[in-house]
């Protein structure tokens, strides 16, 4: 790997562009190649093999565009296929994790709600990972159909609305103080969640952290872009209808249709 070769990042559709859009803006100086396999979403309804199947796929894929890292973009693929992919690639992989340590260690009323996929709920990783809180109370609530109207371009949907008012309002009932977001496509939702939610209760994702691990791994591999650039390169591919992708990456990028 050289440090001007691109970092790759895929998710299983648009939402992951919720975690490129925190590394473009702390790694302005790196190209980057992002995969929506939008064709095959949601990935939270599918099998331990078909997600570690798909995720191969765009590994691969990334590879053959000379990615110096990969970033999974997305929770499921994340805790259902990343100790497949490290064991199988020789490239430093970046996880995407439910941050539910924020929450725990910073929570007063002992109660913390996460909404997320089904395949992150029910997966190994996630469940390692809430053992070390249990003393805290986290009311899991899946997503369903959330990821779909997203896909779709129904952010602001009555459908969206209603499913949110559903998910949401239980855990208010139960008094949590912090809703973590396990999807990378739920940022996306924070301005109707605002709406429905206390303003007490704080919204946490994962893309910030995401960012600064990034560059860490890049540093501690010495592969950071350190050339001088007056242009860097982002590519956008998707294999599905890219109308979607286009509106939330905005116009001075090209989301482009390609099979893979």
């Amino acid at each position: 790997m050289i440090n001007s070769n691109p970092i790759g990042l895929f998710d299983s559709g648009v939402g992951g562009t919720s975690i490129w859009k925190e590394v473009h803006a702390l790694l302005p100086n790196e190209d980057t190649i992002y995969l929506a396999d939008s064709k095959n979403a949601p990935y939270g309804q599918k099998s331990k093999e078909e997600i570690i199947y798909l995720s191969k796929k765009n590994t691969e894929y990334l590879l053959n565009k000379n990615a110096k890292l990969i970033i999974v973009a997305c929770n499921t693929a994340t805790t259902n296929a990343i100790k497949e992919l490290r064991s199988s690639y020789d490239i430093p992989f970046i996880g995407i994790e439910p941050a539910i340590k924020p929450a725990a260690l910073h929570t007063k009323t002992h109660t913390i709600g996460i909404l997320a996929t089904k395949g992150t709920l029910n997966s190994e990783l996630f469940h390692e990972n809430i053992k070390k809180y249990h003393q805290i109370n986290i009311i899991e609530q899946v997503g369903f159909g959330l990821v779909e109207l997203i896909e779709k371009g129904e952010l602001y949907s009555e459908k969206m609305n209603t499913l949110l008012h559903q998910y949401l309002k239980p855990m208010v009932e139960q008094n949590i103080d912090y809703l973590v977001l396990g999807c990378t496509h739920y940022p996306y939702l924070i301005p109707q969640i605002k709406k429905i939610i206390p303003s007490t209760i704080k919204i946490i994702d994962s893309g910030e952290a995401v960012a600064r691990q990034t560059k860490k791994i890049l540093e501690e591999n010495q592969l950071l872009n350190t050339n001088n650039r007056s242009k860097v390169n982002n590519e956008f591919y998707i294999n599905d209808s890219p109308i979607v992708m286009q509106e939330l990456i905005g116009k001075s990028f090209k989301a482009i249709k390609k099979d893979f």
